[in-house]
């Protein structure tokens, strides 16, 4: 009886097509398992440059943490494609990256009025402005005209009165830390 060679018994198309597909199926499934597990907040956290973050957004009393408290997550905000979930990944593994952490979410007007307009679930530009009607002024009906809501609304660090830059009024020492920092 003839011994068949190593490459007969273990290399035919057969095996290599089996192990092929098996390879496929287990990274197709542990990408998808990635994914999903990707879409809760406190999946972000295992990575340590994350934490801060996501401790913030889940206990501070910071912006960020008034939208988790409306359960509205993080991927809401920061809208990644799977290539730029992907390279985030290869960043912090390589340690390619800069602190604090550059880049984020749109912090246009239009893209904060998403949820905060009528159209969206959060408060409408209107409701926002007569609830800043102070008698002095009011800081959403500026005199510089409409501002980027980022100017004085921040997510991950306290919010910062631009009208305090030049005004002195009365309502900036009303606000306290908490309502300011929970404004929205």
């Amino acid at each position: 009886m003839e011994r068949k060679s190593f490459r007969e018994r273990f290399l035919n198309r057969k095996v290599i097509l089996i192990v092929l597909v098996t390879v496929i199926i287990i990274g197709a499934g542990t990408g998808v398992g990635l994914l999903k597990a990707s879409e809760n907040p406190s999946f972000c956290a295992n990575c340590h440059i994350i934490k801060p973050y996501y401790e913030s957004w889940s206990e501070s009393a910071l912006l960020d943490h008034k939208h988790a408290a409306e359960d509205v997550t993080c991927q809401e905000c920061h809208h990644n494609s799977i290539p730029e979930k992907a390279m985030e990944g290869i960043n912090f593994i390589t340690g390619n990256y800069t602190l604090p952490l550059e880049g984020g979410p749109d912090t246009s007007r239009e893209f904060c009025l998403e949820c905060h307009s009528p159209e969206g679930e959060g408060i409408s530009w209107d409701e926002i402005q007569a609830a800043t009607d102070f008698e002095e002024s009011n800081p959403h009906d500026s005199h510089h005209g409409e501002q980027e809501c980022n100017v004085c609304h921040q997510m991950h660090e306290p919010s910062y009165v631009f009208c305090s830059e030049c005004h002195i009024f009365n309502w900036i020492d009303d606000l306290d830390e908490e309502a300011w920092t929970n404004a929205w």
